[in-house]
C-alpha cells in the first residue's frame, strides 16, 4: 500500500474548518500587485491557493492589488494572468482592489465617524520621530485629537483633490504604545495625484495595502487569506479593521516564502536587473520569473512538482536551485524527444563510404510511455561531430575518437580513425575515418564491440542554429546576503552563445512548445527570437547537475 501523504498545516486548518461547519465553501485568493512579473516564489503561492480549492472544492479569486498607480501597468496584469493559466490554474473571478475604491472610502469614513481614524498633516519625518521604537512607546500626533467633523471635512477635501501629494494622510487611531509597531496609528490613505491604470483620474487618494487587503478579502468573503511570514505582524491590524468595521471575518494565515539559492526574489532587485540591461528583460531565461522559466524550457508540470516537493512550512528555509533543475530533468526525461546537435563542430569524412546518402532510423524517446516512436535521420560521407570527441593523444580510458581508435556513431555505424588534418596553427580541422559496413545499428553482424558512442549530424543535410547555453545568474548561492551590491555577484558566464551549431534537419520544424534532449548535451527548447532563417535554441538544463559550489 502506498503511504498517504500527510497534510500540511494549512490543509489541516482548512479540513478542520470545513468539517466543523465553520465554512460551507472554501474561498481563497491570489492577490498579486501589478508592478512586475511573477517569479518562482509566486508560483508556490499560486499552487497553494489554487491547489487548496482544487482539493477541497470551492474557488479561488484572482485579485490584483492595484492600490499604487505610480508603479502599476496593464502589461504586468496581462503577464500575470498568462503565467497563472500556463501553470494550469483557472480563477473564478478576476477582481481588482480598485473595484472596491468606493467601498473602501466608505469604510474609512465609517472609522472616522466612530472616532477610530484621523487626518494628520505631520511630515513623514515628524511621524517617524513620534512613532517610538520597539522598546519605547510612541507619542501622539498633535492632530490625533481632531474632532470627527473636522476629520470628515478634511478627508472629503483630500478626496476632492484640494491638497498636494503628501500634505495630508488618514491614520487609524489605535494605540501609540502598542508593542506591535504596525498598530501605532498606521497610515490608511495617502494623496497621490497619479493616473490609475483602471480608474484614470477619478481618485487622487489611494488606500494603503494594509487597509485595502483585509477589507477586499472581507468583501469577497475569502475564508482563508494566505500570506507569507513577513505578514505575521500585520495580522493584528488585519483583524482590528475587520472587527471595528463589523464586516465578514476573513482570517489570515502565514507560511514560509520560497528562498532559492543562486538568485534573488525581490521584485525591486529584479526590476533593477531589467532597467540596467543586465538581463534582456523580465523573461530573460536566467531570471527566476515564471515567464523566464517558461522561455528557458521549464514546464508547468515541473514547477508544480517542485512546489509540491518543497512543501508548506512555518519556518524560513533556503531551497537548492538544483531541486528545481531535478524536477525539470525528471519531466523532460519522459517527454523530450532525443535529437542530435553538434555545438562545437569539426568535420569527419568517411573515406570508404560510397553510398551517397542513406536514411537511418532513430528512436525519439526510449523513456516515453508510448514508446516514443522513431524518425528518419539522413546519413552521408561527410559529418559534423563534436570537437571534444576527438583527441590526438588520447588520455587513459578514452573511449572516443583518436588515431587508430574505433567508436560507434549513434544510430549508424562503427568508424575507425585513420588520419586527421591540421591547419597552419596546429588545430585539427578534419578527421578521416573508415566505416565498417556490417556494423549498422539494429543489424550489426560485425562482431566488433566498442565502448564509445558519439552523436553526429550529416554535413550535407544539417541546419545551422544559434545555441544559448544558460547557467546560474549569480556566482553566490546567497547574493542577497553578501557584502556590497548584490549585482557584484552576477555570473559573467551565465550565458554562452554558440552562433553556428549544426542540428539534424528534423529540428527545422521545431516549435515553441517543443522540448528536446540534444543527445549527450542537455535539454533544449526553441527560443522566441527564432526566425525562418535563423533558429535559436536555449539550454534548459544540463543532463546532470554539473554546478560546482563556490568555496
Amino acid at each position: 500500500m502506498s503511504e498517504e501523504k500527510s497534510l500540511n498545516f494549512i490543509e489541516e486548518i482548512v479540513e478542520n474548518d470545513l468539517n466543523s461547519g465553520k465554512y460551507e465553501t472554501l474561498v481563497t485568493r491570489f492577490p498579486p500587485e501589478p508592478n512586475g512579473y511573477l517569479h518562482i516564489g509566486h508560483a508556490k503561492a499560486i499552487c497553494l491557493n489554487f491547489g487548496l480549492t482544487q482539493k477541497y472544492g470551492g474557488y479561488t479569486n484572482l485579485r490584483f492589488d492595484d492600490t499604487n498607480p505610480v508603479t502599476e501597468k496593464t502589461e504586468y496584469v496581462n503577464s500575470q494572468q498568462e503565467d497563472i493559466k500556463w501553470l494550469g490554474f483557472n480563477w473564478k473571478n478576476e477582481l481588482y482592489a480598485s473595484d472596491y475604491f468606493d467601498e473602501l472610502y466608505s469604510f474609512a469614513v465609517k472609522l472616522i465617524e466612530k472616532g477610530l481614524a484621523y487626518v494628520d498633516e505631520s511630515s513623514a519625518e515628524e511621524i517617524a520621530a513620534l512613532k517610538g521604537t520597539p522598546t519605547e512607546p510612541g507619542q501622539d500626533s498633535p492632530y490625533r485629537s481632531r474632532s470627527v467633523e473636522e476629520n470628515l471635512d478634511l478627508f472629503t477635501k483630500m478626496k476632492n483633490g484640494e491638497f498636494a501629494d503628501g500634505a495630508y494622510i488618514l491614520r487609524a487611531k489605535i494605540d501609540m504604545a502598542s508593542p506591535n509597531m504596525l498598530m501605532r496609528d498606521p497610515i490608511i490613505y495617502r494623496i497621490k495625484h497619479a493616473e490609475h491604470h483602471r480608474t484614470g483620474n477619478k481618485w487622487c487618494i489611494y488606500p494603503m495595502y494594509d487597509f485595502a487587503h483585509g477589507q477586499s478579502d472581507s468583501i469577497e468573503h475569502i475564508t482563508h487569506s494566505i500570506c507569507t511570514l513577513e505578514y505575521v505582524s500585520h495580522r493584528e491590524l488585519y483583524d482590528w479593521f475587520i472587527e471595528k468595521l463589523e464586516i465578514f471575518p476573513s482570517k489570515q494565515y502565514e507560511f514560509a516564502r520560497l528562498n532559492l539559492t543562486s538568485t534573488v526574489m525581490s521584485k525591486r532587485k529584479l526590476l533593477q536587473l531589467v532597467n540596467e540591461n543586465l538581463v534582456s528583460g523580465w523573461d530573460d531565461p536566467r531570471m527566476p520569473t515564471i515567464s523566464g522559466l517558461r522561455r528557458r524550457g521549464f514546464t508547468p508540470k515541473s514547477i508544480r512538482e517542485f512546489c509540491e516537493r518543497i512543501g508548506i512550512a512555518k519556518r524560513e528555509n533556503l531551497i537548492e536551485l538544483s531541486l528545481l533543475e531535478f524536477c525539470i530533468r525528471e519531466d523532460l526525461n519522459k517527454t523530450a524527444n532525443r535529437v542530435m546537435a553538434v555545438l562545437d563542430p569539426i568535420k569527419l569524412i568517411i573515406t570508404n563510404y560510397e553510398k551517397g546518402t542513406e536514411d537511418l532510423i532513430g528512436e525519439n524517446n526510449p523513456e516515453a510511455e508510448d514508446g516514443g516512436g522513431t524518425r528518419v535521420i539522413p546519413f552521408s560521407k561527410e559529418l559534423w561531430i563534436e570537437r571534444e570527441d576527438f583527441m590526438e593523444v588520447p588520455a587513459k580510458k578514452w573511449f572516443r575518437l583518436a588515431p587508430g581508435a574505433m567508436v560507434r556513431l549513434k544510430f549508424a555505424y562503427i568508424v575507425k580513425c585513420e588520419d586527421f588534418v591540421k591547419d597552419e596553427n596546429g588545430n585539427v580541422t578534419e578527421i578521416h575515418c573508415t566505416y565498417i559496413p556490417e556494423s549498422k545499428s539494429g543489424s550489426d553482424t560485425s562482431g566488433i564491440n566498442v565502448k564509445g558512442t558519439i552523436h553526429w549530424v550529416s554535413a550535407q543535410h544539417a541546419k545551422t542554429a544559434e545555441i544559448r547555453l544558460y547557467d546560474r545568474l549569480f556566482t553566490s548561492e546567497t547574493p542577497d546576503a553578501e557584502e556590497g551590491d548584490f549585482k557584484d555577484y552576477l555570473n559573467p558566464e551565465s550565458l554562452t552563445v554558440l552562433p553556428n551549431a549544426y542540428i539534424e534537419p528534423a529540428l527545422a520544424d521545431a516549435d515553441l512548445d517543443g522540448r528536446y534532449q540534444f543527445i549527450r548535451k542537455g535539454y533544449f527548447c526553441l527560443d522566441k527570437d527564432s526566425t525562418a532563417d535563423k533558429l535559436v535554441f536555449n539550454r534548459t538544463v544540463t543532463l546532470k547537475d554539473t554546478f560546482k559550489k563556490p568555496n
